[in-house]
């Protein structure tokens, strides 16, 4: 099978331990699919950016009424990785200015578009939205 037919899917309770299994699972998948493990890294912080967003603004914006759900969705096309975040928040992602050198949140999408070839969002027909990156990737045959 050639790496431009790799795709995992991951779903997952929008809450707090959601940004480590997703992690968890990318690096799993990509080691897997023998990702380079600098390449890895940086899937996993993508991840981290992307998924911790998602928690935080459906946490914000969903009724007490259990947690909504995520789906990480990781697709190897050979030259690139594309990781999609889908969530039920229709809300557009928002990238802040400079955070403050002491502020603890902020700075993901600055991150995200540091690290990605590029980098957006897109409102599905099934409702919320789905944030996505693609980053830039040589295959690497472990021998």
């Amino acid at each position: 099978m050639t790496p431009e037919h790799f795709v995992s899917r991951l779903e997952l309770a929008a809450q707090k331990d959601a940004v480590r299994w997703a992690r968890r699972h990318a690096r799993d998948v990509l080691s897997i699919w023998r990702v380079h493990p600098d390449h890895i890294e940086t899937a996993a912080l993508v991840v981290s950016e992307l998924v911790t967003n998602a928690v935080q603004h459906v946490i914000k914006g969903t009724p007490a009424t259990g947690p909504a759900r995520l789906t990480l969705i990781l697709r190897h096309r050979g030259t690139h990785l594309i990781v999609k975040v889908a969530d039920p928040d229709v809300r557009p992602p928002v990238m802040q200015g400079a955070a403050a050198p002491s502020a603890e949140s902020g700075r993901g999408l600055l991150i995200v578009e540091s690290v990605s070839k590029e980098w957006g969002y897109y409102l599905p027909p099934t409702g919320g939205k789905v944030v996505w990156s693609s980053l830039a990737l040589v295959w690497h045959h472990q021998q």
